[in-house]
Formats: structure tokens, C-alpha cells, sequence
């Protein structure tokens, strides 16, 4: 069994307010998405990493980061779709996989995943064809509806989705491939197996985790690198 791990990185800096593609943002020394693919290469239990980029950025990813930072474990710079759905589908179709292999799909901007759960990801998805990474929610959370509180959801049952998410590649290519053929849109890869009727495993995350998206985000990213987040 390999293990082939996408990593959709065409996010634009809208929400930063940034001129160019978030993920290649400074953190420390190196872009963001070379602080989180560096980190999926060191793992010995990831056979391949496959980066999905816009067409127009694959030169400047390969130069930039890439090759920039020896990432020798990358097979491939994969031309991304309009939506991230679409990207990691075409990052599905590139990869090579067999069926019996497991997928690991990962948000190119989380470069503070926990890297000790990683094994235990990889080895829920191979046994139930499904696992996430999540955290149970801390605060209170309320359903809203025109500005106005619907209900409040009992917090014990709720947990905080993050990535990486890992998929049998039978499993999560055929919910992908149903999802194209019906028009349906999912919040994300795990949302469509659920929707084709799969189980999805929960395994605990980690806090530290936080998709890198505004600037309190990037903020918050610097004092967690200060600190020495990335080194455990």
C-alpha cells in the first residue's frame, strides 16, 4: 500500500490582502507552502507528494519552491480547476494511485499539522476507506439565521475539521467521480463520501492547526513558528 498525498495550493490572497497567491507568502524564511511540504516529506509513512497549483504558477512553484528547497520526495506539479473540488479531482486523475493505495489530502497553507498523527490518519482511512483530522469545539455554537440565533447545537457532539483527510483512493476518487456526475459541491473531500453514504474516521487533531487565510491568521502563524511550533 503507498500513500500519495495531494496538496491543493491555489488560494488567492483575497482575504489577506495580499497581491499574489497566499501559500507562497513569507513565514520565517520560506513560503508557507515550503514550510508545509517540507514537513509531508519528512514523514517516511508518505510515498509521494503531488502539488496542485493554477497552470500559469507551475514554472514558479517548481523554481521557487521546489527546487528551491531539495522537496525531491514531489512527483508532480498538477494543473489545478476552477474550484478546489475540481483541483484535487485533477490531482486524483495525475497521482497514479491504485485502488487499494490511500489518498492524503492536505490545504497547502496548514503548515502546522501534527505530524505524530499522521501514521495513525493513514491507518484509520486504510481499515474504514475515510478519516479526518478535528478537534472537539471549544465554544458554544449557535445556528443563525438572518442575524438571528435558530438554535444552539449541543457543543459535545461538535468537532472542528482540519487537514490532512485520508481516503482509500477507490473510496474518495468514486465519491468524487459521483459528485462531478450529479453537480454536487462539498465543504470538503471527507463531505463527499458522507454524502455518498461512507463513513468518515475522526482522528484528534491539534489546536495548532490553523488554515492560514487573513492576516490575524499570518500573525498568529509567526508567533507559532517563533515558538516553535513547527519543530514537534
Amino acid at each position: 500500500m503507498a500513500v500519495h498525498a495531494l496538496i491543493p495550493a491555489a488560494g488567492t490572497g483575497r482575504r489577506m490582502g495580499a497581491d499574489g497567491n497566499k501559500q507562497y507568502l513569507e513565514l520565517g524564511d520560506r513560503p508557507i507552502l515550503a514550510h508545509t511540504l517540507a514537513r509531508l516529506a519528512a514523514l517516511e509513512c508518505i510515498d509521494a507528494l503531488h502539488v496542485i497549483v493554477p497552470d500559469a504558477e507551475r514554472r514558479f512553484c517548481r523554481d521557487q519552491v521546489v527546487e528551491r528547497f531539495g522537496l525531491t520526495k514531489i512527483r508532480a506539479l498538477v494543473a489545478g480547476g476552477a474550484e478546489r473540488q475540481d483541483s484535487v479531482r485533477h490531482g486524483l486523475a495525475a497521482c497514479g494511485a491504485a485502488d487499494g493505495d490511500v489518498i492524503l489530502i492536505h490545504d497547502g497553507v496548514r503548515p502546522f499539522f501534527p505530524a505524530a498523527q499522521i501514521a495513525a490518519l493513514i491507518a484509520a482511512a486504510a481499515v474504514d476507506g475515510a478519516a479526518l483530522l478535528a478537534i472537539p469545539a471549544q465554544d458554544t455554537i449557535k445556528e443563525v439565521q438572518d442575524r438571528r440565533v435558530v438554535r444552539t447545537l449541543e457543543r459535545g457532539r461538535l468537532w472542528q475539521v482540519q487537514t490532512p483527510q485520508a481516503f482509500r483512493c477507490a473510496v474518495i476518487r468514486a465519491a468524487h467521480r459521483r459528485a462531478l456526475e450529479a453537480g454536487f459541491a462539498g465543504t470538503d473531500d471527507a463531505a463527499l463520501v458522507e454524502w455518498c453514504g461512507g463513513a468518515v474516521a475522526v482522528v484528534t487533531g491539534s489546536p495548532y492547526n490553523l488554515k492560514i487565510t487573513t492576516p490575524a491568521d499570518l500573525a498568529l502563524a509567526r508567533a507559532l513558528l517563533a515558538a516553535g511550533v513547527l519543530e514537534g
